[in-house]
C-alpha cells in the first residue's frame, strides 16, 4: 500500500523516506529517564503485542527515529516486557532519542517457527501503516 502524498515529509528515493507522524501517549512515565510506554495490540488473533516507548520531547513537532527491537531469547523465551529488556529500551529511548517498538512475537514450543518470523513481519508492517 503506497502512502498519500500529504502522509510524507520528505523522500529521496529510493533510499530515505520521512514519513510525518502524530504519536498519542496514555502510559506509565518513568521518571529516571523521562521516557513513556504503552503496550499496544498489533494483531489481536494471532495475540501479537508490543510495547511503545517514546522519550521526552525537547520541543513541539519534533522528529525522531524508529527502532523496531526484537528482543532475544532464542524463539523460545523471555518478553519485551521482562524488566532487563525494559530497564533497556527505557535508556536506550532517553539516550539515543528514538520511538521504540518492542514486539512481543509468539514463541516456540507452542508455536514453532516460523511463527515468530510470520509475528516480525506483521509486526513491521504494522509499524510502517502507522
Amino acid at each position: 500500500m503506497e502512502p498519500n502524498q500529504s502522509e510524507i515529509a520528505f523522500e529521496f528515493l529510493p533510499i530515505i523516506r520521512v514519513y510525518e507522524v502524530t504519536v498519542c501517549f496514555s502510559n506509565i512515565l518513568n521518571h529516571r529517564t523521562g521516557v513513556s510506554s504503552k503496550d499496544v495490540t498489533i494483531a489481536s488473533e494471532s495475540n501479537l503485542t508490543a510495547r511503545l516507548y517514546l522519550p521526552k520531547l525537547t520541543k513541539e513537532n519534533q522528529k525522531l527515529s524508529l527502532l523496531v527491537y526484537f528482543h532475544g531469547g532464542a524463539f523460545c523465551v523471555s518478553s519485551p516486557f521482562n524488566s532487563k529488556y525494559h530497564s533497556y529500551l527505557n535508556t536506550l529511548g532517553a539516550e539515543a532519542n528514538v520511538v521504540a517498538v518492542s514486539v512481543n512475537y509468539r514463541k516456540a514450543p507452542e508455536h514453532p517457527l516460523p511463527a515468530a518470523y510470520d509475528d516480525a513481519w506483521v509486526a513491521l508492517q504494522w509499524v510502517v501503516s502507522h
